[in-house]
């Protein structure tokens, strides 16, 4: 019996791979009424990545406009208009009730879990307590919140780092037995064995 027969049966399993899978995908593959290609409706789609800087440059437009002197409720609602979905969603609001004289303390309460969110009500309604101008805590925010997204991808990555790190200890072990261990072993027990000493 010849060393052939498992060769043959992988090459056998190749080929049947290659001949079914192309059938298999064109199955899938639907044909729209024009004949066009229609593979683009079903692939599904990934949702953006946020911007981790977007807050960060939301913070520093809101304070912009505040030095500028556009009153609180207009610069609220320039700010909405480019901000992120959960912060343009309380700047509209807030924008709305102050427009319509709603003390700042109400305007910026909301019930939002997103901590960029908590943060920006927070430091502006301590601000309309204190009567004191926002434009400052923003800028102020905005340096907190680039730093954090700076550690975050610090963090990611060096995550990264330590994650590869064992996938490639495995891949090199095994190279560095076969070349560097097992010849050295092969070497001394050719020698031992040689000389007669088992």
């Amino acid at each position: 019996m010849s060393g052939y027969g498992p060769f043959a049966a992988a090459f056998a399993l190749i080929a049947t791979a290659l001949v079914a899978m192309p059938v298999q995908a064109r199955a899938r593959l639907h044909r729209s009424g024009d004949g066009s290609d229609s593979r683009r409706r079903h692939l599904p789609r990934r949702a953006p990545k946020p911007d981790p800087f977007e807050a960060a440059a939301a913070y520093d437009l809101f304070a912009v406009c505040l030095r500028a002197g556009m009153p609180t409720a207009d610069a609220a609602r320039a700010v909405g208009a480019t901000a992120a979905p959960a912060l343009a969603a309380v700047l509209h609001r807030a924008a709305e009730l102050l427009a319509l004289g709603s003390d700042p303390e109400t305007a910026w309460r909301t019930e939002s879990d997103d901590p960029q969110v908590v943060a920006l009500t927070r430091m502006l309604r301590r601000s309309a307590r204190a009567g004191s101008s926002p434009a400052a805590g923003l800028a102020d925010l905005a340096r907190t919140e680039r730093a954090q997204a700076e550690d975050r991808a610090v963090a990611a990555g060096e995550r990264a780092g330590v994650m590869v790190a064992g996938p490639l200890g495995l891949c090199f072990l095994p190279a560095f037995v076969c070349l560097g261990i097992v010849p050295v072993v092969m070497g001394l027990a050719g020698k031992v064995l040689g000389e007669g000493l088992l």
